[in-house]
């Protein structure tokens, strides 16, 4: 296994759809933001719910995003990045069926707004953990 292998597709999706948490990236107010959020993936798409707030709103005047996800043993690891647009749902059909979903908040709070990313990129990266190569070689 070289240290640092590029993930296909399917792989990518493997992984995000076996992964619960991750990090939504938006822009607010015209400056990055970074915001942990648990996630949902499925049929090219991510789902998380949310409260009133900083990422509601700014999702309602500009859905582009990025969602990251990553984990990693002893020995490897990976990164998983998905761009495209969020948008808020609002159709009682979708929302019953997002309601089906297994997706639950994690903190005992209110989450009542679905937000559904339609990805339309995905990348990912494997790799392999190791003891630093040697700076200057004899």
């Amino acid at each position: 296994m070289e240290e640092v292998s590029i993930l296909d597709e399917d792989q990518c999706w493997n992984l995000l759809s076996e992964s619960v948490m991750g990090r939504l990236a938006l822009a607010v107010n015209g400056e990055p933001e970074i915001f942990p959020i648990n996630a949902y993936a499925h049929d090219g798409k991510i789902l998380f719910r949310t409260g009133e707030g900083t990422k509601l709103s700014e999702i309602a005047v500009n859905g582009r995003c990025a969602f990251e996800t990553d984990g990693f043993t002893s020995k490897i690891g990976w990164s998983v990045v998905a761009k495209g647009t969020a948008r808020i749902l609002t159709g009682t059909q979708e929302i019953m069926a997002a309601d089906q979903l297994p997706l639950k908040p994690w903190i005992p709070t209110l989450k009542l707004n679905y937000v559904e990313i339609d990805v339309e990129q995905i990348t990912g990266r494997r790799f392999r953990f190791g003891d630093e190569p040697d700076r200057y070689p004899v």
